[in-house]
């Protein structure tokens, strides 16, 4: 086994198409040391998978299922696959049908076992192609490796099971071969197809570094790097070579799409230096995430967060009585509603979901606000977005709230949190006015010469 191995992630984009997939055997095959290869499905595949479901009309339903095979056989036959990749693809697309067809489509279990198909077929093909190039590559059903609990749809991961797996069934094929698996999808103790949340593709790849105890973690995605800003809305945001592993958790939770926010913790639990690249143009620099940094700005980057929802609870119940607080979030964590920003006063407590994902938007609208109001008041705000000043000892830095309220003295920030984080400053501003406001930030904290280092 080559020493030391990488684990290298490829997203939906980096394997949307045979080209795009021929591009990430390349990278494969030019380092020896890439000797795990995760994929996610090919671009826009799981979006589909998940409206199975959802479609009742069997025409509705038929134009899903041609639409996801037309798509995989055409690059079969750009990649000009074996037959027995062609076979397994088939057999793959005829148990989706099967599935789809005849299981309780309200079951989270079942919407996993769709979901799963993508990342099987995008594999399989994968596997393929590298095979072709001269890769020696084998194929393993990551199911027998990522070991997780039984909370379909977002399921948590047994990080000392899945080191026995990878020990047990992965370091074997570890050698002169490389081997290709899915990320996103696991499987509970009865062997159930589980998946760990939208995005899980990056965590699939990280809980596999972990295991295998490699130095690092390779995330190939189309973008050339992590950006100071989204460059959608700055076109003056500038690439980011190193950033640290506090900052880039930061900017994952708070909105910055290279990374799923899951991603680092195993990364950190081993210090495996992550590297994010193009696999578009990967002679481009990229980003590493690192432990230590030899730069820590104050200000690093500005991320955001759209369709956020403000919930403020008011109650007179509150002054001087303990046990209220308690009551609150034990309703969210009944509904598994994580919460980001709080603040308090005497009689009040508002406090920011990101609603930016069905399930969450229905389980808030469905329960938990009627459960509130049963002891409080309770106001809903909704069509915010969540702005994060992301950097290094913004809670001992000087000055940096006055600067900010002074840019944005014309703009009704909603809510503001500073000092709990020693590596965020957070605010919400309505939608309308989100993009005038990162342009303004990043002009003032990272273009300008004379900003505050």
């Amino acid at each position: 086994m080559p020493e030391p191995i990488k684990v290298a992630k490829f997203g939906g984009s980096s394997v949307a198409n045979a080209d795009a997939m021929r591009r990430c055997a390349r990278i494969i095959a030019d380092d020896p040391e890439r000797a795990v290869a995760v994929l996610s499905a090919t671009s826009g595949t799981t979006n589909l998978l998940t409206l199975l479901p959802e479609k009742a009309e069997g025409n509705e339903r038929e134009q899903i299922f041609r639409s996801i095979e037309e798509n995989h056989e055409s690059i079969a036959d750009d990649l000009n696959v074996s037959e027995e990749t062609r076979l397994a693809v088939r057999g793959y697309l005829s148990e989706l049908r099967e599935v789809a067809t005849y299981g309780s489509l309200e079951s989270l279990e079942v919407k996993d076992r769709i979901c799963s198909f993508g990342e099987l077929i995008s594999t399989t093909l994968f596997t393929d192609l590298l095979n072709q190039e001269g890769v020696d590559a084998v194929w393993i059903d990551a199911r027998m490796l990522i070991r997780t609990d039984a909370q379909f749809g977002s399921a948590e991961p047994d990080t000392e099971a899945i080191r026995h797996a990878v020990t047990a069934q992965l370091l074997p094929l570890i050698g002169d071969r490389r081997v290709v698996t899915q990320g996103f999808i696991g499987s509970e103790p009865e062997g159930r197809t589980t998946t760990l949340g939208r995005g899980g593709s990056d965590f699939t790849a990280a809980l596999l570094a972990e295991a295998l105890d490699t130095r690092v973690l390779e995330i190939w995605t189309d973008v050339d790097a992590i950006y100071t800003t989204d460059p959608r809305v700055v076109e003056q945001a500038q690439p980011i070579t190193e950033i640290t592993f506090d900052e880039a958790a930061e900017l994952s939770v708070f909105g910055a799409k290279v990374l799923h926010p899951a991603t680092l913790k195993p990364a950190i639990r081993k210090d495996i230096r992550v590297y994010v690249g193009s696999s578009i143009h990967p002679e481009r620099p990229g980003t590493w995430i690192v432990q230590k940094s030899g730069q820590l700005p104050v200000i690093r980057a500005i991320s955001l967060r759209r369709d956020q929802t403000l919930v403020t609870v008011h109650s007179l119940d509150m002054l001087h009585r303990h046990g209220f607080l308690a009551q609150l979030f034990r309703i969210l964590a009944d509904h598994r509603i994580s919460v980001d920003l709080v603040t308090t006063s005497e009689v009040s407590v508002s406090l920011t979901i990101d609603t930016n994902h069905d399930g969450l938007r229905h389980r808030l609208s469905s329960g938990v606000i009627g459960e509130l109001s049963e002891f409080a008041d309770v106001e809903v705000e909704k069509g915010l977005v969540l702005i994060a000043l992301v950097g290094n000892q913004l809670d001992r830095t000087a000055g940096i709230s006055g600067q900010l309220f002074q840019l944005l003295d014309e703009i009704n920030i909603r809510l503001i949190c500073h000092g709990a984080s020693t590596h965020n400053l957070c605010f919400l501003v309505e939608e309308a006015r989100a993009d005038e406001v990162v342009q303004k930030l990043h002009a003032h904290f990272i273009e300008r010469e004379e900003a505050l280092l």
